[in-house]
Parts: C-alpha cells; sequence; structure tokens
C-alpha cells in the first residue's frame, strides 16, 4: 500500500536532507487586548503565521530570491528521478524545469474564477501533475508501490518541493491552545490559504509541543475551507461563505465564531465583514501584516489582539 503523504514526510527525516531553517522569531513590540468574548462557539484560523510559522512569513509557490528556486528544483529533479526523462540540453536541469513550472504558475494565476471579486488559488500538486505527465512523454517511471497514482505522487514532490524551499515550525503554544479550545467545547477549523500539504505540515509542526494522534478530531475535515481546495483564496469573500456555511450547518452563527490571523487588510477585514469576530494574532513580526491606519480604522481593526496565541483562553472563557 502506498505510503500517505504524512507517513513519506515522516520518512524523509530518517534521511540526511538539509532543509530550510525556520523564521528566526522576533517579538513584537504590541499591547494584548484579552477582554472575554461571550457567546463565542467556534474558532477559525488562518493556518500560516498563526499556528504554523514559516519562512518569509507566508506560503510563497514562487520566492523572488531566484537562487531558492533554483537550489529547491535541482533538489526535487534528484529526489524523483526526473533528469532522465527530461530533454537534455546544456546547462543544469533547474534550467529546463525551472521555466516550465515558472509558465504554469501564471497560467493559472491567470485563471478567472466564476464568481466577480474572487481571487483564484492555484493548486501547487496540479502544476507538479502537469510537469509530471510532461515527464511521461519520455517514459517517466517511478515507485507506485511506495507513491501511489499521480495524484498521490503529485501531492508528495509538492510537499518535497515547498519543504526545499521554505522552513516551517509551530507557533509557540499552539498545540496546548488548540486542545484548550476544544476541551472547553468550541469547534475549530482552518480557514486559510493552504495547499494540500499544509495540514501535514502543521500535524508534524505541533509533534514537537506533544501528542498530535489525529488533527482531524481538533480541526475537522468537514468543517476546514482551505483556498487550495476551493480554488479561490484570500480576499475573496465566496471562501469565507464556504466556511460560514459549513458552521451554520451545525447551529454556529457568524457572530458566534472568532476568526485567527496576523493579516487586516485581506483577512481579519474580510472576515469582520462577513459578521464574524476578530483577534489579530501579534506574536512574531515575520508574519505580521498590519498598519497603525488598519488599527485605528473601527470598520476594520479587530475586536482582540494576542501576543501569545495561549492567550485566546482568556479571550474565550477555556
Amino acid at each position: 500500500m502506498p505510503q500517505s503523504l504524512l507517513e513519506y514526510a515522516d520518512s524523509l527525516d530518517q534521511r540526511d536532507l538539509r532543509w530550510p531553517a525556520p523564521p528566526k522569531f522576533e517579538l513584537v513590540n504590541a499591547t494584548p487586548s484579552l477582554k472575554p468574548l461571550a457567546g463565542m462557539r467556534g474558532v477559525t484560523w488562518s493556518l500560516y503565521g498563526t499556528l504554523l510559522r514559516i519562512t518569509d512569513g507566508e506560503l510563497l509557490l514562487r520566492h523572488p530570491q531566484a537562487l531558492r528556486m533554483e537550489v529547491a528544483i535541482e533538489k526535487t529533479i534528484q529526489e524523483f528521478n526526473m533528469w532522465n526523462s527530461m530533454t537534455r540540453r546544456p546547462g543544469k536541469p533547474a534550467d529546463l524545469m525551472l521555466p516550465k513550472y515558472l509558465n504554469l504558475l501564471e497560467e493559472a494565476r491567470l485563471t478567472s474564477t466564476s464568481r466577480k471579486g474572487d481571487y483564484p488559488e492555484i493548486d501547487a500538486a496540479q502544476i507538479w501533475r502537469k510537469l509530471l505527465e510532461l515527464l511521461d512523454k519520455k517514459e517517466y517511471r517511478y515507485d507506485e508501490s511506495v507513491y501511489g497514482d499521480w495524484n498521490e505522487l503529485s501531492q508528495k514532490v509538492a510537499y518535497f518541493f515547498q519543504t526545499a524551499l521554505q522552513g516551517t515550525e509551530g507557533a509557540q503554544g499552539g498545540l496546548a491552545t488548540l486542545h484548550a479550545i476544544s476541551t472547553g467545547g468550541l469547534r475549530q477549523a482552518a480557514l486559510a490559504d493552504a495547499q494540500s500539504f499544509t495540514l501535514v505540515q502543521l500535524t508534524r509542526a505541533l509533534r514537537s509541543q506533544g501528542n498530535v494522534q489525529q488533527l482531524d478530531s481538533i480541526l475537522p475535515d468537514s468543517l476546514n475551507t482551505l483556498s487550495y481546495a476551493s480554488g479561490i483564496r484570500k480576499p475573496s469573500k465566496s471562501l469565507y461563505a464556504e466556511a460560514l456555511l459549513g458552521f451554520q450547518k451545525i447551529g454556529i452563527e457568524p457572530h458566534q465564531i472568532l476568526h485567527v490571523s496576523s493579516r487586516i487588510h485581506d483577512d481579519l477585514a474580510i472576515a469582520k465583514s462577513c459578521g464574524m469576530r476578530t483577534v489579530l494574532f501579534a506574536g512574531d513580526k515575520t508574519s505580521l501584516k498590519v498598519t497603525s491606519a488598519e488599527l485605528k480604522d473601527p470598520a476594520i481593526r479587530p475586536d482582540r489582539l494576542v501576543t501569545e496565541l495561549i492567550q485566546l483562553r482568556e479571550i474565550l472563557q477555556v
């Protein structure tokens, strides 16, 4: 039976592979606002920048540093034995693969959505699926017993490439906060710009903080709204509407949900306009995206501010 994506990711730990380091932690000079919010029944998380720290503060399928892209592509080509099925030209393998990858990204970004005002999201695994299909024309072969079918293989390639491009780790207190909210009787879900490998990254990151058997028991798939699966990313209002519909099916209304993010303009402001309560996580300079004007604007400023995730317990009274 093929390895799951999590099993594959775990297997890489057994090898001497060098990955980019997580971002250096930098404190934010901010004052928490922790007055309890009454009537909260749900919490949604914008994963990158809150529970999951990542190099550069956000997930980047295309990094502005050309050398980082080149190194990640080279490692991916070697890991999945792509070179033998690539057209041989003078130069490095990345010189051939990288332009194709970037062209597919650009094509995907230009794809229109069905709803006005929505922003299309790229499924990184599908980008790699298309690249693998090009290789298959030259009889590309791989071990299906390990990697699975083409879709499963594509997810593993996407995970490996991203791991070679950006380092990740769990935010301090993340697992304890998730458990406290869950045992306090509130429902939780991801409402996030994410890829097919994001929850695997989160699972592995939280393991360093304690026992994580099934992330689905805390962030159930039935409530999660992830951009790659929905085909739209933030600040698309339709993404929030989709998340709220899932909560409404279990009897939880928008004003009973607290959305957690490190960004105001393209995240918390949209959640607030949809009737949700909001909290800004200002615990790490790397991911924080906020201006003084946004904090002063009553229409979009967050309802609360935390500098440590565990402070959410006080706001939610759990």
